[in-house]
């Protein structure tokens, strides 16, 4: 029998509550051998006691016995509850198939290498997006900090849109999202703090305030940045972007660059070893524009990195490591276990803490402990290895 051989009889405006009780028990995708009708008038309970010939009307609610129905029926009720509403589907079914289509999309988002690198941006799965948008998104962070670029360039550059990251745009909006997860600050509100937060990932930012703090670079070459660094020979100074933006490559004679997360750090370096300091970049926080530029303009050198033992100095460590290439220096659970007993206690808590990449014990040995340890504590050990 088909949805077209059910007779009129049964189609009536005064039965349509029964089929669409029956049609939604029946689209759940479990076995059904009795359903529920509520809500009834007294033009449908009579026509209820008809259909299942009671003696008497059901009332507003009355639970009904598939059976029994298709006895007084003689036909298949699914067939007319397909006839009467429409087709049958199966939300378990469907069910399965979305939950499987968002788990094969969150083992994507985590394979991704961006996230690989920068564990924290795990965190935006949590964002209903899907993986075109997603995958977009991830472009654009791979592509920053964007050394001073508009951010139309920027979005052109990825997307092919120069608007596609304008302001209200989904695209923006879940860039900037990720951005205030891995510098783990507030989510924005408002342009003022959209540009900020812009700026901080080097999107038109100030190329001239836009600085980096280094001591012992002596590179070779006739670049006007390459001389004026061989006039201070070594000595502590500060790159602006805007020196770099012309500057596509520093050449050094050493082979190793130490890039430290605290000026402290540099200005004790430079105490010790004087006009003898090997080559010392500091990020001091998060690594600006100007600071990724220099990393990448060494060619031929090993960048260590080392940072505070904290939350935010893993995520500082994931980002500048993803960034320019930098290999982890003394950043291991060894050297954080280390640096807890030889160390006097700091008192601070290491905030959020995510997982490094380099070492996939690090996050859990810091959340365990509960203790931050913030670089200056290991300057000393630190300048041994200089």
């Amino acid at each position: 029998m088909t949805t077209g051989d059910v007779p009129d009889r049964l189609r009536v405006a005064e039965l349509r509550p029964v089929w669409e009780a029956l049609h939604g028990r029946l689209s759940s995708g479990q076995q059904v051998s009795r359903f529920r009708v509520t809500g009834l008038e007294a033009a449908e309970q009579a026509a209820v006691a008809d259909l299942l010939g009671l003696d008497r009307y059901p009332g507003p609610a009355v639970t009904i016995d598939v059976a029994r129905l298709e006895g007084a029926l003689g036909l298949d009720a699914r067939t007319v509850a397909e006839a009467v509403v429409g087709p049958i589907g199966d939300r378990r079914r469907g069910h399965a198939e979305r939950r499987h289509e968002r788990q094969a999309l969150l083992d994507w988002f985590a394979a991704h290498p961006v996230v690989v690198a920068e564990p924290a941006l795990l965190a935006l799965s949590a964002v209903r997006a899907g993986r075109d948008l997603l995958g977009q998104a991830l472009g654009v962070l791979a592509a920053l900090p964007a050394a001073g670029r508009p951010l139309a360039a920027v979005a052109a550059g990825v997307t092919g849109d120069p608007h596609a990251l304008d302001e209200g745009t989904r695209l923006g909006s879940l860039v900037l999202k990720a951005l205030s997860i891995l510098y783990d600050v507030p989510a924005p509100e408002g342009a003022e703090a959209r540009r900020a937060l812009w700026e901080r990932a080097g999107v038109a930012c100030d190329a001239l305030s836009t600085t980096v703090l280094v001591a012992g670079l002596r590179p070779s070459g006739p670049g006007a940045l390459a001389r004026v660094s061989r006039i201070w020979d070594g000595r502590p100074s500060v790159i602006t972007l805007a020196q770099l933006q012309d500057v596509p490559e520093l050449r050094l004679g050493e082979r190793d660059v130490w890039v430290v997360e605290n000026p402290t750090v540099l200005a004790l370096a430079v105490q010790r070893h004087g006009m003898s300091c090997p080559p010392v970049v500091c990020t001091s926080g998060w690594p600006n524009s100007a600071a990724v530029r220099l990393l990448r303009s060494l060619p031929g050198v090993r960048l260590h990195y080392h940072g505070d033992f904290d939350g935010a100095g893993l995520r500082i460590a994931a980002y500048t490591m993803a960034k320019t290439g930098a290999v982890p220096w003394r950043m291991s659970t060894a050297d954080y276990l280390r640096a807890l007993e030889d160390c006097p206690p700091s008192g601070l808590a290491p905030g959020r803490v995510t997982d490094a990449p380099w070492d996939r014990d690090l996050g859990p040995a810091m959340r365990a402990h509960g203790v931050a340890v913030p670089e200056e504590l290991l300057a000393e050990r630190l300048l041994d290895d200089l």
